[in-house]
């Protein structure tokens, strides 16, 4: 069941910020504060099924704040697309665990937002891993 809202987000990247920052805090509510109040919205993690609805997305992280790995995120941001009510972000997410410094996993995400009367929510965040192809190696300047 959604709690009452009192966060308000400005922009869509003021909401994804928040997103991303709640995940490495392992925080549910703020973490759910972020995602719009509908059962249409939908939650999509590499190798994971669907997650539909509020409370199974809730369920899902809840798991996975509960279990101990910190996740960190490096993002880089590749297109964006934004009208008036709706905000398309395509991104590079580049995760890894922490304690775990060998760890790491390129992934290819896509994040959905609408805005409405408490600003831009979250809807889709579609997540898959990168193929090799898709990170880009360090520039050496000479």
């Amino acid at each position: 069941m959604p709690v009452t809202r009192k966060t308000f987000f400005a922009t869509p990247q003021d909401a994804e910020a928040a997103f991303y920052e709640a995940i490495e805090r392992a925080d549910i509510e703020s973490f759910m504060a972020i995602w719009a109040e509908d059962e249409e919205i939908a939650c999509i993690s590499p190798g994971g099924p669907r997650l539909a609805g509020y409370a199974a997305i809730r369920e899902a992280w809840l798991q996975v704040f509960n279990g101990g790995a910190r996740l960190h995120f490096r993002i880089q941001t590749n297109t964006t697309l934004v009208n008036p009510f709706t905000a398309i972000h395509n991104l590079l997410e580049q995760i890894t665990v922490e304690g775990q410094a060998d760890v790491s996993a390129p992934v290819i995400a896509t994040n959905i937002f609408l805005r409405g009367p408490l600003g831009w929510r979250l809807v889709l965040h579609h997540a898959s891993l990168a193929p090799p192809s898709t990170i880009e190696p360090a520039k050496v300047l000479h």
